[in-house]
């Protein structure tokens, strides 16, 4: 059997990064999504296993210290990451899998599977950007300043994602995102398996 792949996909706040994979999982049905660990309480709306499994601080540091964890990081207090098992699980059984990191869970994987994919969102430019965080009405000048500078550090770094998806209009985003995982069904290493298949008959 053909092992699946995993992707990687970041992108800032304000890179519409939810909405494309939203559509992504509606045109790839077979495309497994990774729920990440969390600490923090649950918040309304929010559902249990849907995007997060809601875990205590105690289970947390010991899926640390039992390498359970592909990437870990603190935000706010609270520990978040992505159990390992589920994701060699869904590849071992040939699925493809997608995981929503940041740029320094990112970093963490890549170290741990270099086989990755890894594809980073971008607006078309900073003054879109601005005026997706301070179209939503909701945050203080302050937060958006932030949310803005933080942004900035993590395009930053989209210089060491293998692909790079322009999210200005959002079908054309989501065509290119799989296009990008219809491409690399065709890598030579993911084929490997069939070639030998030939050569052995």
């Amino acid at each position: 059997m053909i092992k699946g792949r995993v992707y990687i996909i970041s992108g800032p706040s304000g890179s519409g990064k939810d909405t494309v994979m939203k559509k992504v999982f509606e045109r790839e049905p077979n495309l497994a999504f990774s729920i990440s660990s969390i600490t923090r309480a649950m918040r309304p709306g929010e559902v249990e296993g849907e995007k997060y499994n809601f875990i205590s601080r105690e289970r947390f540091e010991e899926m640390i210290a039992n390498d359970e964890l592909l990437e870990h990081n603190v935000f706010v207090g609270n520990y978040y990451g992505t159990p390992k098992a589920p994701v060699l699980k869904c590849i071992e059984n040939g699925q493809d899998m997608l995981i929503e990191v940041d740029v320094n869970g990112a970093v963490q994987i890549r170290e741990k599977m270099p086989e990755v994919i890894s594809i980073f969102v971008l607006p078309p430019s900073l003054e879109v950007l601005k005026k997706r965080l301070t179209g939503r009405g909701t945050d203080a000048q302050e937060v958006i300043d932030k949310r803005l500078n933080e942004a900035l550090r993590e395009i930053a770094c989209a210089k060491d994602y293998d692909y790079i998806v322009v999210n200005d209009d959002l079908e054309q985003a989501v065509n290119d995102f799989v296009s990008i995982l219809k491409i690399d069904k065709f890598k030579t290493d993911r084929n490997i398996e069939l070639i030998n298949k030939i050569l052995n008959k």
